[in-house]
């Protein structure tokens, strides 16, 4: 399949025609940014150890029956994904409370939330991703009662499966975000799952393993991201 055209460039991944209209070339760039691109720097490896981590979740959430827009690794850097038709809400599970749950609603960091929580936000840098309801995604048509329906049910699978995998790791799941799009009317897992997407922590020291180094100013973010996939069965 032949790589073509750049359809988008966001702040750390750029997305490629094919020659093939139902299938693109998504790019893991070194770029890493937080707090809506306030915050830039390049790592080295990055775009690698993020390609191969999500290659390595999303085949293991297709062997739970979840389908994903993972096609295959074509090298270091880029996989081959369908293309998805992209819906602009964000699914969010929290096992835990962090970031902006603890400074909403005053909670102690790192409280168990049982049972987790789900919310929806809505995909707008401009408006900092704003927490969005069902009632709204559907007035102004960002997706239907049926698809988020779908979206919720997908997404708490998700969490069963992962938390288990992190958890064999010595490591707890904290929260992550997840984008679904439409591919042949269907709601498919699309974007990625990576250290960049989600928290995790150390189940000991409840050291933090994911982007958070990078926002904190914590450090050794790459290292503690290969460390993370190798405690899961990672090959980089």
């Amino acid at each position: 399949m032949q790589k073509q055209d750049l359809l988008y460039a966001g702040k750390a991944k750029s997305i490629y025609k094919t020659d093939d209209p139902n299938f693109m070339v998504m790019e893991f760039r070194d770029d890493t940014s937080a707090f809506d691109g306030e915050k830039m720097e390049q790592l080295d490896r990055k775009g690698m150890v993020n390609n191969k981590f999500n290659a390595f979740v999303m085949q293991k959430l297709s062997e739970a029956g979840i389908e994903t827009h993972f096609e295959s690794l074509l090298n270091d850097n880029e996989s081959l994904v369908k293309n998805l038709e992209m819906l602009p809400v964000e699914c969010v599970v929290r096992n835990r409370a962090a970031g902006s749950l603890v400074r909403r609603l005053g909670v102690d960091e790192g409280a168990e939330l049982n049972p987790p929580t789900f919310e929806l936000f809505l995909k707008n840098d401009a408006l900092h991703d704003p927490m969005v309801n069902t009632s709204l995604c559907v007035t102004f048509g960002w997706a239907t009662e049926d698809q988020l329906a779908d979206m919720k049910r997908l997404t708490l699978v998700v969490n069963t499966v992962l938390s288990e995998l992190f958890k064999s790791g010595g490591m707890i799941l904290v929260d992550y975000k997840l984008e679904f799009g439409l591919f042949e009317g269907r709601i498919v897992l699309g974007d990625e799952f990576s250290p960049d997407g989600c928290r995790i922590w150390d189940a000991e020291t409840l050291n933090k393993m994911d982007k958070d180094r990078f926002r904190q100013g914590l450090g050794s973010v790459i290292e503690t991201y290969e460390e993370v996939g190798r405690r899961i069965g990672i090959e980089f």
